[in-house]
């Protein structure tokens, strides 16, 4: 279903989604590693809370918005992935702080 474009040759590195550990490779987005490894749900809406996913896959559109490393709202289409980060799906809104 999804193919990663990254050079092959990249290193593989961890990161964990949710508290569960997924293979990626460094450089490669955020977005695409989730989708490889079949998570299609990002976050949920504020209002309805409708299951969302990534849409555009180039930062136009926000629905690939997820927490990575404590920091929310994060586009995972246009962040590279690297080793060890923390990656957490959004549920609803999200708190001002």
């Amino acid at each position: 279903m999804f193919n990663r474009t990254v050079d092959v040759s990249s290193e593989k590195v961890t990161v964990t989604v949710d508290g569960d550990a997924i293979e990626a490779r460094e450089g490669e987005m955020v977005a695409a590693a989730m989708l490889a490894a079949g998570i299609l749900q990002f976050r949920t809406t504020p209002v309805s809370g409708a299951p969302r996913g990534p849409l555009c896959m180039m930062g136009v559109c926000f629905e690939c918005l997820v927490t990575i490393d404590g920091i929310g709202s994060r586009q995972a289409c246009l962040t590279p992935v690297r080793g060890g980060m923390k990656i957490e799906t959004q549920r609803g809104r999200r708190e001002l702080r």
